[in-house]
């Protein structure tokens, strides 16, 4: 009996994530549809880097220029939805945690919305834009670049949503970190594996015939892996600090209770 049960609380479980799951696609379905009204100023933004440099992007296919606003429609109806979906995943997720790790888990999901929304401008504002101007730059003044709007902006979200998920290693590390899951010793061992992962994942995700655009989605991911670093330092040191004054304390009272 108590097994049936057990089953009966398991699927209870696996229908509410499918519930969940459904909600979010509708909420990012939604929101998509509600930031078609911003699609051409966003357009503007992204094509900025282009046409700031004197070049034009074009379309070769009839259905391409009406594709391409409904993919920019998607992203950034996932990215003002991912409140809505973190929100969905946080009612799931808190009944099973205790006080204090609800405390914990609210405000992890808090700030990891504002990390990622940040990971994504800073993408944009401080790497694409640099990295856009300087791959047209190869083109010289004998060659024309044909850069087609679909494609354009499939590299652009390829670009920018890895960008978001990197800026959440810090907040990872600093849980993982208070459940002494993760030691600042452990990230300094594993320094020049970080390296050679940035510089990997920086290749794989921008493919480039030269070596400083990959490079510079590198540079960012092993910035935030020694910002990880730091942080994670910082929590052991104030974990030290903790324990001395409680030990400090106790004897403290020790002496106190001997003297009595």
């Amino acid at each position: 009996m108590a097994d049936k049960n057990k089953e009966m609380t398991m699927i209870e479980h696996l229908e509410e994530l499918r519930r969940i799951l459904i909600m979010s696609i509708m909420a990012t379905f939604t929101m998509a549809i509600a930031c078609w009204v911003i699609n051409e100023r966003v357009l503007q933004i992204l094509l900025e880097p282009v046409v700031s440099t004197g070049n034009e992007v074009i379309y070769i296919s009839v259905v391409e220029a009406l594709m391409t606003k409904i993919k920019v429609s998607f992203f950034l109806g996932f990215l003002t939805a991912l409140p809505v979906i973190l929100w969905l995943f946080w009612r799931f997720i808190i009944p099973a945690l205790r006080k204090m790790e609800k405390i914990y888990f609210t405000i992890f999901v808090t700030i990891s919305y504002v990390f990622f929304t940040g990971g994504v401008l800073f993408g944009f504002y401080a790497v694409f834009r640099v990295a856009v101007k300087y791959l047209l730059h190869f083109g010289g003044t004998e060659l024309i670049p044909m850069l087609t709007i679909g494609k354009y902006i499939s590299f652009t979200i390829m670009f920018l949503l890895p960008f978001g998920i990197i800026f959440e290693l810090p907040l990872a590390v600093y849980y993982l970190a208070k459940l002494d899951l993760l030691s600042y010793r452990f990230l300094v061992k594993k320094r020049k594996m970080a390296i050679l992962m940035s510089v990997v994942t920086g290749a794989v995700l921008i493919p480039s015939p030269d070596i400083l655009t990959p490079l510079m989605m590198a540079a960012p991911m092993y910035l935030m892996y020694e910002l990880s670093v730091s942080i994670v330092r910082f929590v052991e040191w104030g974990k030290r600090r903790k324990a001395r004054k409680q030990r400090e304390q106790e004897v403290a009272e020790y002496k106190t209770a001997v003297r009595s």
